[in-house]
Formats: C-alpha cells, sequence, structure tokens
C-alpha cells in the first residue's frame, strides 16, 4: 500500500512540474510578442542612422540625434 500512496504522490508533482513549465513558456512567448514592436522601432533606427551617416559622413552620434529629431537641422514646420 506504501507503494501506490508514494506512486501518486510523484504523479501529482510530475502533472504539477508540467503545468508550472508549460505557464512559463507560456509567459516567455507573451514576453517575445510584446517586445516585437520594440525589435521594428530598433532596426528602424539602426537604417535611419546607416542612410544618415552615409549621406553626410558625419559621426554615428550626429545620425543617431538626426534620427531621434533632437538635430537643430530638423525643423517642424507647421501646417499654415
Amino acid at each position: 500500500m506504501a507503494d501506490t500512496h508514494e506512486t501518486n504522490n510523484l504523479n501529482f508533482f510530475k502533472i504539477l512540474n508540467g503545468v508550472a513549465l508549460l505557464l512559463c513558456a507560456f509567459c516567455l512567448a507573451f514576453i517575445a510578442v510584446s517586445l516585437r514592436p520594440v525589435a521594428q522601432w530598433a532596426n528602424n533606427q539602426n537604417i535611419c542612422v546607416q542612410q544618415e551617416q552615409a549621406k553626410s559622413g558625419a559621426p554615428i552620434s550626429w545620425g543617431v540625434r538626426k534620427c531621434n529629431g533632437r538635430s537643430k537641422v530638423y525643423e517642424v514646420k507647421s501646417p499654415s
């Protein structure tokens, strides 16, 4: 009788561990999907900086500032 009780406990812990691992995998997948827009934005920033650097020959820091809109060269014109 002791063997069946221990086997039941062992099966319960295996099921509990399986559910916990499945929950963790689901959470990690949700985080990965949630970070997709950030990855797309970072890719666009890289492309912008490379284009600015190739176009003007300026250092990378200047391209970063210009792509972020912090350059005095960029002037936002209001629609009239």
